[in-house]
């Protein structure tokens, strides 16, 4: 990708051997740390990138701007995340007139991750609803709060009605990668776990960009948006209303000998059976989390099977349980499978679990077997599924 326009150029990198983003999230792909650059009467730069790639993306910069013979005027800080602000002393260093627009909680933030930088006569701060003509371009700073830092601001460039919009709509993608490779998926992955607790600031934010027009959005990560902008415009309005996007059910088991996952393939082939058209099967212990938090945001219901483990929980059941609380999920029905050899109490304390979130339901009565799934556990098998889905 070179360019959005003919005024705006991309000069984002691409970070292809990652492995973990955030330390914790596979980008098997690789994942992109987008920056753009608006060549008018004045010059801006569209956030930074991380350490990381400093280099590749200070090598871009001066490719673009060697077309003009000038220096960036300003850099606009959306997000103070190191992944966007990494570069920030690089850049100054290579261009030291350069002034800095973000919004006040932005501006003391910057003393946090560089201390020896003086930003004293660099910051100018915007707030809500600011504009700034860079000569044919005018850009609207929108501030968006907990979307999903509190610094964090959207840009919108009125004039060729693109919306840099920061984390939001952004992927666990490269922005080389098709639309199609890194939405829904990725970018519903990407959604759930960084900005998944955050749906009430994200709601907030979509109702202040409702009034305003734009056919393309340039997130941080990921892909450009030039096309069908209303259907990822509907998969954010559902994931931050947490909301369902299909009817179906995520079938997560926990499993130490192979009994509790068989209990849980079996509940999946009765859902099945029943008439339910998506039903899917995850592995905890195999499976990495975040991958499950984004089946639990797209799908309207959940089966949860654990084995007891030390008179608790098996360490990958509570894991994928606390991710969930984290990421504020809501509006599902569970149901529940818990595995003891000798005192199961598994679905007892899945249950706790699931009442910290707002309004889960969980349907009865639990399945409750011991050690492996009996010929006499089967009707039960049925009533569970029958339950769940009434």
């Amino acid at each position: 990708m070179n360019s959005l326009s003919p005024q705006i150029k991309f000069i984002g990198t691409e970070d292809d051997n990652l492995g973990l983003f955030e330390a914790q999230y596979p980008v098997q792909s690789g994942i992109s740390y987008n920056s753009y650059l608006i060549i008018d009467d004045k010059i801006a730069v569209v956030d930074s990138v991380d350490v990381r790639r400093c280099g590749d993306w200070i090598d871009s910069m001066s490719t673009a701007l060697s077309e003009t013979g000038r220096e960036p005027d300003y850099l606009i800080v959306q997000h103070m995340e190191p992944d966007h602000s990494g570069s920030i002393k690089s850049l100054i260093k290579h261009y030291p007139d350069i002034k800095i627009l973000c919004t006040q909680r932005a501006s003391s933030m910057l003393a946090n991750f560089f201390e020896d930088v003086d930003f004293s006569d660099r910051i100018c701060q915007v707030a809500d609803g600011d504009t700034l003509s860079l000569g044919r371009t005018l850009l609207r700073f929108i501030t968006a709060p907990m979307v999903h830092w509190p610094e964090v601001m959207v840009t919108l460039d009125e004039t060729d009605r693109i919306l840099f919009s920061a984390d939001a709509f952004g992927s666990f993608a490269m922005s080389s990668s098709p639309v199609k490779d890194a939405w829904d998926s990725e970018a519903r992955r990407y959604y759930a776990n960084i900005v998944g607790r955050f749906g009430p600031s994200v709601q907030a934010l979509m109702k202040k960009l409702t009034s305003l027009e734009f056919d393309c959005v340039a997130p941080l990560h990921g892909p450009v948006l030039r096309e069908n902008l209303a259907h990822y415009w509907k998969l954010y309005d559902k994931w931050s209303r947490y909301e369902p996007e299909t009817t179906g059910v995520l079938v997560a088991y926990a499993s130490i000998y192979g009994g509790t996952a068989e209990a849980a393939r079996r509940v999946a082939s009765e859902l099945q059976t029943a008439g339910v058209e998506e039903v899917v099967l995850m592995d905890l212990c195999r499976h990495d989390v975040s991958y499950a938090v984004a089946e639990a945001f797209r799908l309207s219901h959940m089966v949860l099977c654990s084995v007891t483990y030390d008179g608790s929980l098996f360490p990958a059941m509570h894991n994928f349980l606390h991710h969930l609380e984290m990421k504020k999920l809501a509006h599902r029905r569970v149901a529940l499978v818990e595995n003891g050899s000798w005192a199961p109490v598994a679905g007892r304390l899945m249950a706790a679990e699931l009442a910290k979130l707002k309004d889960v339901t969980v349907v009865a009565p639990t399945l409750t077997i011991n050690s492996r799934l009996h010929h006499d556990d089967m009707p039960a098998v049925k009533a569970l599924a029958e339950s769940l889905m009434s």
